[in-house]
């Protein structure tokens, strides 16, 4: 095996590697959300209250911090590398991890969360650097694999945590998270491969370009991360009020409610592992604009008819095809980045979209239960497909010279 895979071109190579690397991202970002408002609340005497205000924050600033830093670490990877970074995020997230696991006030967890957002970027640096060391004929399927890696580790990472949590308590998914990063930290050092003749190497003389205005349609572009951000907010805005739509569904008294709440939760990531890769080969065929058009029309025409539902098994189908809006959306997005950037601001511009992912997982709970409390469950739906009809057409507005240039 190992030999096959040293047979294998290093762009490939690496292509394997980072797969596992952001599957265990995944598994140790998924294990402590089961638990992490408990952990919140077993480090002092809390009202109910102050438990979802910290529980809150200790959730939020991670990605408030990843949103502002990761303009910075993009730049300064595309002048020393992504190896360097995915080395600094694996290594800083060890670090913190494990030092969360001795965390005794909620003023350590919060401002211990603060720092693994500044230390975040693996997953980020890991599709920069597939999208410039791949051949651009491959980028879409490569990068659709790449998804699968963080995904079916997010599905897993839950599961995980919760065992571990309830045989020995909240501190050990903590220091196990911290082991595995430890463990991908030797991974990356040693199994990863880097390119580096498109870095940035002299110092820059005088006013130099942004990274925005060298890329080929930069409107576009924009578009592009207000799309990731639009679509990582519909995604998250549903999970606060998800488990209480399922018991408006079903009896209240159903013992298994638990069980057919996490089924539907997971069920987007189920069929997004498995075509994530599908859709990126078939972006790679016929373009990924087009690709990201029908996600959207998917995206629209599953949202929008789960407030009218009546049935949890017809949610979970329809939560199905939501996955696969998220596997064909997510790849398109990052191919179409990585087309049209030059190789040597990769890193930055894919660093720009994951500050608009991160303001997507901050703005996507407050949206669900701003609209809940105003309206009811069914409300979050509507708002969420109208939300992605609205992106739809602004990306089609912004996405005409891919159009044309496609026609000439």
């Amino acid at each position: 095996m190992l030999k096959r895979l040293n047979d294998l071109p290093s762009w490939k190579r690496n292509i394997y590697i980072l797969w596992f690397g952001t599957f265990i991202i995944g598994v140790g970002s998924g294990e402590v959300l089961p638990f992490l408002s408990l952990f919140t609340e077993s480090l002092g005497n809390f009202t109910r209250s102050q438990v979802n205000l910290y529980s809150g924050i200790a959730f939020s600033s991670t990605f408030l911090m990843t949103a502002v830093v990761s303009p910075i670490w993009g730049r300064l990877a595309d002048r020393v590398g992504r190896k360097p970074m995915l080395i600094r995020a694996a290594l800083g997230m060890a670090i913190v991890y494990t030092l969360t696991g001795f965390s005794t006030s909620v003023w350590h967890l919060i401002g211990l969360r603060f720092l693994m957002g500044f230390f975040n970027g693996y997953v980020s640096n890991a599709n920069a650097m597939v999208a410039k060391d791949t051949p651009k004929i491959e980028a879409g399927h490569s990068l659709g694999i790449v998804v699968t890696g963080y995904t079916s580790g997010a599905l897993l990472g839950p599961l995980l945590g919760g065992v571990l949590a309830n045989l020995f308590g909240y501190r050990v998914p903590f220091f196990v998270t911290g082991i595995i990063f430890f463990i991908l930290t030797f991974l990356t050092i040693f199994g990863i491969h880097e390119d580096k003749t498109t870095l940035i190497t002299e110092k820059p003389q005088g006013k130099q370009p942004s990274a925005l205005k060298s890329v080929n349609f930069p409107l576009m572009t924009v578009g592009l991360f207000i799309t990731s951000m639009v679509v990582n907010l519909v995604t998250n805005s549903i999970n606060p009020i998800l488990s209480q739509y399922v018991r408006e569904l079903i009896s209240p008294h159903l013992s298994q409610l638990s069980v057919i709440a996490g089924l539907v939760a997971a069920a987007p990531g189920i069929t997004a592992v498995i075509f994530a890769p599908r859709f990126g080969r078939l972006g790679d065929r016929i373009g990924s604009d087009k690709i990201l058009i029908g996600g959207f029309m998917l995206g629209v025409c599953s949202m929008i008819p789960m407030a009218f539902v009546s049935n949890v098994w017809i949610l979970f189908v329809l939560r199905l095809f939501i996955g696969l809006t998220n596997a064909a959306m997510n790849p398109a997005i990052q191919a179409i980045m990585a087309h049209e950037t030059p190789q040597e601001f990769t890193s930055r511009i894919f660093s720009y979209n994951q500050s608009f992912l991160a303001m997507g997982n901050v703005l996507g709970p407050l949206l669900g239960s701003f609209v809940a409390n105003i309206v009811d469950y069914r409300g979050v739906f509507i708002v969420s497909g109208i939300m992605m009809l609205l992106n739809m057409a602004s990306f089609f507005a912004f996405s005409k010279p891919l159009r044309v240039r496609a026609n000439n």
